[in-house]
């Protein structure tokens, strides 16, 4: 007996969601349906609509973008069933039925298939829906659409295990996407509707594109906008197995600015443009490209084998080298002899989580306290404590009740874990030093990822040598291959190739007074 999911959402709602600070972009307004937007009517509709997907993490995108995402479909279809899992007002359908309304080699029938869980974007989404039947008129093509306001997590859920009386529901050629950007909660409905689908995932946007993946058919495409932390990390490790898979990736597009292409501030990584097949075999080679982010910016684009886009590994990060310098880092750290362990290291993120801990902070050092550690006290090489103008406690009591958030004096090599948009390099290592900071115990906060020779400090040597690696200009470039977003997660340091043990102690040895720029020689010449 199959279980019963639960019932689908009918209104926007955020509970069961969790708001990353990183947002991602959802519909464009479509030139289509000007004159509606227009008119004294549309304008309440449309501003209290735009409040509510904002809310859940839904941002316009620009005209040109969708057009650009549907010149990356390759079929040539003879009849097109075109999923759109995010409709919104119509953008993205309304620039594929654009492309192959201009097309030399036409579809004789086109079919869309448009999700919107907003009510208020109804009626003008059936507006873009018959601007595009008039337009497919026009180039002799049989138009046909289905506007559904449903969830489309909750429906498609169903449809996939093809139970609860659903219908045999229809595969698509072709799906295109741009999908709300929210953590999904543990507890939430929505995960238990995509468990109940097997699909394991902690955010809406990849929530969405595992399902569109069970609903394309054999060699259907799809073209997604999503934000680029899929790439990498622990969260999205089973998403990436599943849709790798499932699918062969034929382009990457990478957004470099955070600013230029969807013009908010809080954007904290770049935004990705994936074009993928089901089904079929990998080409030989993926099409990278990236532009600013601007409208009418040049395009670079270069192939590059798959296998260096996909390296082999359980984790499967995938990496999008922009540049030859990225590729030739990624060579020379790739190369590199040592994982984590074998150099006998391990990485944790810090223990104290300030919120939890708020009883025990202190700002500054008492009696019974002591050193809490924050991505504030960094300077330069080594950490600088106390620091009273940091805004934040420099001070943990230490007892009973907070004993297991610390760890035994020592030298630690510290990471931290976001960094500003302003700052050179993604990684940004410091050195904890028990000679400059005397306690016996020392507590790191949450922000920050400390490494360690599990659960005891590091040798001196080794840990100057370390920090350098870290801070080079080579793992910088090496790390944004895969990483597009300011946040440094452990398993992203656990999962790098590190120099050998002996080369470490020797850089640290010979780092004294020299520059990082320096430093940077000499890693290069270990690692060409």
């Amino acid at each position: 007996m199959k279980q019963k999911i639960p019932a689908a959402r009918t209104k926007p709602e955020t509970e069961g969601y969790e708001m990353e600070t990183a947002v991602s972009d959802i519909t464009w307004v479509s030139e289509s349906i000007a004159p509606w937007l227009s008119s004294t009517h549309a304008q309440p509709i449309l501003v209290d609509a735009l409040q509510r997907k904002q809310a859940l993490g839904q941002f316009m995108t620009p005209d040109w973008v969708a057009d650009f995402m549907a010149s990356m479909f390759t079929d040539r279809w003879q009849s097109l069933d075109l999923l759109d899992a995010g409709a919104g007002l119509g953008a993205l359908t309304a620039a594929v039925i654009r492309r192959v309304c201009s097309s030399r080699t036409r579809p004789v029938t086109a079919s869309v298939t448009a999700y919107e869980l907003d009510s208020a974007l109804i009626d003008p989404l059936r507006e873009t829906m018959d601007k595009c039947r008039r337009s497919c008129e026009r180039a002799g093509i049989s138009f046909s659409a289905t506007v559904l306001n449903r969830d489309f997590i909750a429906d498609a859920a169903r449809r996939i295990q093809g139970g609860l009386g659903i219908e045999e529901f229809t595969r698509f050629d072709a799906a295109i996407v741009n999908p709300p950007y929210h953590k999904i909660h543990g507890n939430s409905a929505t995960r238990m509707q995509l468990r109940y689908a097997l699909v394991e995932t902690s955010n809406l946007y990849s929530a969405f594109l595992a399902l569109i993946v069970g609903l394309l058919k054999p060699g259907g495409e799809l073209v997604a906008i999503t934000p680029r932390s899929f790439c990498n990390g622990a969260y999205f490790r089973s998403f990436r197995n599943d849709f790798l898979a499932r699918m062969s990736l034929r382009r990457i597009h990478v957004f470099e600015s955070r600013r230029a292409a969807f013009g908010t501030d809080d954007v904290l990584q770049e935004n990705v443009i994936v074009h993928a097949v089901r089904g079929r075999p990998a080409p030989n080679s993926v099409l990278v490209s990236s532009s600013s982010g601007a409208r009418g910016d040049a395009v670079t684009k270069r192939a590059v084998p798959n296998e260096e886009v996909v390296p082999s590994g359980h984790q499967k990060f995938i990496h999008i080298p922009v540049g030859h310098e990225q590729s030739r880092s990624a060579e020379q750290v790739g190369d590199l002899p040592l994982w984590l362990s074998q150099l006998g290291l391990a990485v944790s993120t810090g223990r104290v989580v300030d919120f939890r801990a708020r009883e025990f902070l202190r700002n500054m050092p008492e009696v019974d306290t002591v050193p809490l550690i924050y991505p504030c006290h960094f300077n330069g090489v080594y950490v600088a404590w106390p620091r009273p103008g940091c805004r934040k406690p420099n001070a943990i009591v230490c007892g009973p009740s907070t004993r297991d958030l610390l760890v035994p004096s020592g030298t630690y090599v510290l990471v931290k874990r976001f960094t500003s948009k302003e700052e050179r390099r993604r990684i940004v290592a410091s050195i904890y030093d028990p000679a400059r900071v005397t306690a016996p115990l020392v507590g790191f906060e949450n922000h920050i990822n400390y490494f360690h020779a599990y659960g005891h400090g590091l040798d001196p040597s080794l840990a100057r040598g370390l920090a350098a690696f870290l801070n080079s200009r080579q793992v910088d470039a090496y790390y944004r291959r895969f990483s597009g977003h300011t946040q440094v997660n452990a398993t992203d340091l656990r999962t790098m190739k590190y120099p050998t043990r002996e080369f470490l102690e020797q850089l640290g040895l010979a780092a004294g007074d020299r520059t990082q720029d320096e430093l940077d020689r000499i890693i290069e010449k270990e690692v060409a």
